[in-house]
C-alpha cells in the first residue's frame, strides 16, 4: 500500500482584482503551496465554513465587506481564530497598516509585491502558526486548566480542561467566546492591568471551603497573559485521589497540592508539616503511582480530578 502524499500548505487569497489573483496564485503554486481563491470578503467567510487554510492573504480595500471587516469576522470564527492573516496594501495607504493589525492581521505586504518577500513572510507565519498549534495541543493533552487573555478579559484561547471548569459557573460559556465568565472578569482585569509577575495568585471564594485560584504563569507573547485556573475543593478531591490511587489521606493531600502547582515549602505551611515530611509522603506517592517526577504525578492527579 502506497503511503498518502504529504499534505501541502494551503493559502487563501482574498482579492477582487483578477490580475492580483493570477499573480499570487502562480507565485504560490510555483512554490508548492496550494491556493484557494475568494474574490470578496463574503466569499471568504463562506469558504471558511467548509475548509480552513494555513494562512490568508487579505486585500485591504474591496467593495462590500472590506479586508478589515472580513478579518474581524474570521477572527470571531472558532475555525479561523488562529489562522494568520497577512494584509496586502498599496504603498500610499500607510494608514491601512494600523487598521490591519488592529483587525487581527499578523503582518502586511506593500504593493507592488516582491515575490521573495511574499514567500518568506508566508512561510514564516505558517511555521509560527504550526508551532503555536503544537504548543496548544501539548497543553490540552496534559489536562492543565490554562487560559490566555488579551485586552484585559478577552479570551485568546484556553485548554479544554479550563473550558470544562468555567462551564461550572456559566454553562453556556465555551472557549470560543471572547469574554470571560463574569466570575473571572474583575480579578483577571486587575491581573492584566497590574502587569502581574509569574506566580502572582488571586483567590475567588465560591462558597464554604471551595474557591477558584488564579495563578499567573507569564506572558506567552506581548499583550497576552497566561493564567492557570484551579478549582479548589479539597475534601472532594482528596477523597477522589485516595480512592483511585490507594493513598493515605496525607499522601492524597500532598498530591492534591502538588497538582495545584504548590512547591514543598508552601505545602508544608498549608498542612503544618515539615518540608522533609512532605518529601517523604511524595516519595510514597511516586511509588504508588509508578512515576518518577512531580510533573507526572500532578498530571495523573489532574486527569482523575477532572473526570
Amino acid at each position: 500500500m502506497n503511503p498518502a502524499p504529504p499534505r501541502s500548505d494551503t493559502v487563501l487569497v482574498v482579492d477582487d482584482t483578477q490580475e492580483s489573483l493570477r499573480f499570487l496564485t502562480d507565485t504560490l503554486e510555483a512554490a508548492g503551496i496550494s491556493v484557494l481563491i475568494a474574490t470578496s470578503g463574503e466569499a471568504a467567510l463562506q469558504l471558511l465554513e467548509h475548509v480552513v487554510p494555513d494562512l490568508v492573504l487579505m486585500d485591504a480595500v474591496m467593495p462590500g465587506l472590506d479586508g478589515f471587516e472580513t478579518t474581524r469576522a474570521i477572527k470571531a470564527m472558532p475555525a479561523g481564530a488562529h489562522v494568520p492573516i497577512i494584509f496586502m496594501t498599496g504603498l500610499t495607504e500607510s494608514e491601512h497598516v494600523v487598521h490591519a493589525l488592529d483587525a487581527g492581521g499578523v503582518d502586511y505586504l506593500r504593493k507592488p509585491i516582491v515575490v521573495e518577500e511574499l514567500l518568506a513572510r508566508v512561510r514564516v507565519h505558517m511555521a509560527n502558526a504550526r508551532q503555536t498549534r503544537g504548543s496548544h495541543y501539548a497543553l490540552d493533552v496534559t489536562g492543565r486548566s490554562l487560559i490566555a487573555v488579551v485586552d484585559e478579559a478577552q479570551v485568546a484561547w484556553c485548554t479544554p480542561t479550563a473550558e470544562k471548569l468555567l462551564q461550572m459557573f456559566d454553562p453556556e460559556w465555551s472557549r470560543h467566546e471572547h469574554a470571560l465568565p463574569p466570575i473571572l472578569r474583575g480579578p483577571v482585569t486587575r491581573l492584566f492591568h497590574e502587569d502581574a509577575a509569574p506566580g502572582t495568585t488571586t483567590k475567588i471564594e465560591v462558597d464554604a471551603g471551595r474557591s477558584l485560584e488564579l495563578i499567573v504563569v507569564g506572558r506567552s507573547r506581548p499583550g497576552e497573559l497566561l493564567i492557570r485556573v484551579n478549582y479548589i475543593d479539597p475534601l472532594a478531591d482528596i477523597a477522589c485521589l485516595q480512592q483511585h490511587f490507594g493513598l493515605t489521606q496525607r499522601e492524597a493531600e500532598v498530591l492534591l497540592w502538588i497538582s495545584y502547582g504548590k512547591p514543598n515549602r508552601v505545602i508544608s505551611e498549608i498542612l503544618s508539616i515539615s518540608p522533609r515530611t512532605v518529601n517523604k509522603h511524595l516519595e510514597q506517592v511516586f511509588e504508588k503511582l509508578g512515576v518518577e517526577t512531580r510533573a507526572a504525578a500532578a498530571a495523573f492527579a489532574v486527569r482523575i480530578i477532572a473526570q
